[in-house]
């Protein structure tokens, strides 16, 4: 009967753990192909209060106004649209992409307000909201 060298014991034992681990990761690590269209980020936003408004701003340097919407519905505001990415040249090496690119979406609840706008700005990469206070009617109170 011929002696096993430990060696090549030890060996097979490492190939085989290494084949078991990356089938496991192969089981629970699968790419799934997510649609892009749900895939968005969140821009930042500063909400301001006062006695009659609430005034909203949303940081969105570098997105076309053409390419923002604002819609108002039972108190909630919802700030959506696309951020285009920037054309790479061929021959460059990408070394970090930190900001956003694709569709954003932001929605800001107000409890229980009942909200018009009433300016809408885009400047300097921010788009700033002013939205009036309506006073509840009797219906929505007793909701």
């Amino acid at each position: 009967m011929a002696a096993i060298d430990p060696e090549t014991l030890m060996w097979a034992r490492a190939c085989e753990l290494i084949d078991r681990a990356e089938r496991l990761h192969r089981q629970f690590f699968q790419p799934r192909a997510v649609p892009v269209r749900d895939l968005c980020w969140e821009p930042p936003v500063d909400v301001i209060e006062t006695d009659s408004d609430f005034l909203i701003s949303v940081a969105l340097p570098g997105v076309d106004s053409n390419a923002v919407k604002v819609t108002v519905e039972n108190g909630t505001v919802m700030v959506t649209g696309f951020r285009r990415t920037n054309t790479l040249p061929r021959s460059s090496r990408i070394h970090r992409l930190e900001i956003p690119y694709g569709r954003f979406e932001r929605r800001i609840t107000f409890p229980a307000s009942s909200l018009e706008l009433a300016q809408a700005e885009f400047a300097d990469g921010c788009l700033m909201l002013k939205f009036t206070k309506q006073p509840l009617t009797e219906e929505q109170i007793n909701v």
